[in-house]
């Protein structure tokens, strides 16, 4: 009897609101010796308050940007920050001599120069391409107070490299002394070759 009496309690208990219904309804049948229920409310096992989490400096805290090598440099002053156009006329080299050869190039520089020699010349090499751009030689005795010689000027087109030769002639003989040419490209000056008149005697 006293087996049988403890489910009914049981029931009786929840009846009267001490206990859930569901718990009469979830009872196992299968169990051998209900364990003693108790007929106070469970009392709730305190928890352990988790501590307040505070956030604490990490690697993944967001930092202002630092420049790296990937940001623009500054514009540099240096030529090869600029395109080079390999098109662009210019002179690339400037020859004395007092012979040419059949192209009219000079067939060998030279820095002094016989007095008896009829001509002079100078072979002015260029390079690039231009529909019509002006070369001109000015030829000077540096000797007293510089005086002129010869103001030529050429004008030329040309698609690749080309030369130009300019020639000063003198019937008698050059005054002995110092000499110069000056190249210049379409008025600017570009390049000065000086050389030496010496007397044959």
């Amino acid at each position: 009897m006293n087996t049988s009496a403890r489910p009914l309690l049981l029931c009786s208990l929840a009846a009267s609101g001490l206990l859930m219904l569901s718990a009469c309804g979830k009872h196992d049948a299968s169990n051998d010796t209900p364990a003693p229920a108790s007929t106070a409310p469970a009392t709730p096992t305190p928890m352990t308050p988790a501590p307040a989490t505070t956030p604490a400096p990490s690697s993944t805290a967001v930092t202002p940007a630092m420049p790296t090598s990937t940001a623009p440099a500054p514009a540099s002053t240096t030529a090869s920050s600029a395109p080079v156009n390999a098109d662009a006329f210019a002179v690339s080299k400037v020859v004395v001599g007092d012979a040419v050869t059949a192209a009219h190039t000079v067939s060998q520089a030279k820095d002094t120069i016989t007095a008896t020699q009829k001509a002079i010349y100078a072979s002015v090499e260029t390079n690039g391409r231009t529909d019509g751009a002006t070369l001109s030689a000015r030829w000077s005795y540096d000797e007293g107070k510089g005086q002129l010689v010869s103001a030529i000027s050429q004008s030329i087109a040309t698609t690749g490299p080309a030369v130009t030769t300019f020639k000063i002639q003198n019937p008698n003989a050059w005054p002995a002394g110092k000499y110069k040419v000056e190249i210049a490209l379409d008025g600017k000056p570009v390049s000065t070759r000086a050389f030496e008149v010496k007397s044959s005697s």
